[in-house]
């Protein structure tokens, strides 16, 4: 009994130290897993002159979302299709006798052509006179966007009179020289480019660019165009019944559209 009393003992004086942290406990000094320390639990347990760099820490921000399908680039006016109507245009009877239903209004000037008024000679044209079938003022403006990408040189070109917004006679009483035909949305008048570069309709033959005409000619006939009809004096030339001489068409092209 007297020998078990200093075993007791010193058992006692074991626990008493583990109790008050003297020494650590074996299974305690196997477990080395730590949760990781956050910026704010290092704030409290560095010394006070370090606190203010911790202070001014801020979590990094999100990365903004991206947009999963970006707006595409605006493009000039005349690279776009005008605004169709709710329906179909229609070109009623013939050019020279005929009527306009839910026609198109060719804007009035864009990054490769103007608008020129033929009875008052100003830019733009009212907008009266130059509505055409949904066919018609595309078509023409996709001629005049390809002249302008091959030609990057060349002038604006401008665009004279189509058709009143429901069609109908456009003759003198409507200023100029007035139209025969012109009246079911069929037919522009496209301005031949100057030698020059002047954005303005020629005064004479000799003031015409032949190629660049030529050129113009030659993309209307390629992009469909019924007819074309050319001043006699131009020597422009194109397919037999298609490119045709007309007098008073020395200064501008008439070109004549399918129906749509």
């Amino acid at each position: 009994m007297r020998r078990a009393l200093p075993s007791i003992a010193a058992a006692l004086l074991v626990a008493g130290l583990l109790a008050a942290g003297v020494i650590a406990s074996p299974d305690a000094a196997d477990d080395t897993r730590e949760e990781p320390a956050s910026p704010f639990a290092l704030m409290r347990d560095r010394p006070t002159e370090l606190q203010p760099e911790l202070e001014d820490f801020h979590p990094p921000a999100a990365p903004p979302a991206q947009a999963a399908n970006p707006a595409p680039p605006l493009a000039p006016i005349d690279a776009l299709a005008p605004n169709l109507p709710e329906r179909p245009s229609r070109a009623l009877g013939k050019p020279w006798n005929g009527r306009l239903q839910n026609g198109v209004q060719l804007p009035a000037n864009g990054v490769a052509f103007f608008t020129l008024d033929s009875a008052l000679k100003t830019s733009p044209s009212r907008a009266w006179r130059r509505w055409g079938t949904d066919l018609t003022v595309e078509r023409t403006l996709a001629v005049i966007r390809d002249f302008r990408a091959a030609n990057p040189d060349a002038p604006r070109l401008a665009i004279g009179d189509l058709s009143r917004p429901r069609g109908g006679p456009f003759g003198r009483q409507y200023g100029g020289l007035g139209h025969a035909s012109h009246q079911n949305g069929q037919d522009v008048d496209v301005y031949w480019p100057r030698k020059d570069r002047a954005e303005m309709d020629p005064k004479k033959p000799s003031q015409v660019d032949r190629r660049l005409s030529q050129d113009l000619v030659n993309r209307f006939v390629a992009a469909g165009a019924e007819m074309v009809f050319v001043g006699p004096r131009l020597g422009l030339t194109g397919p037999r019944g298609v490119v045709q001489k007309l007098a008073h068409h020395d200064n501008h092209a008439h070109v004549r559209w399918p129906k749509p």
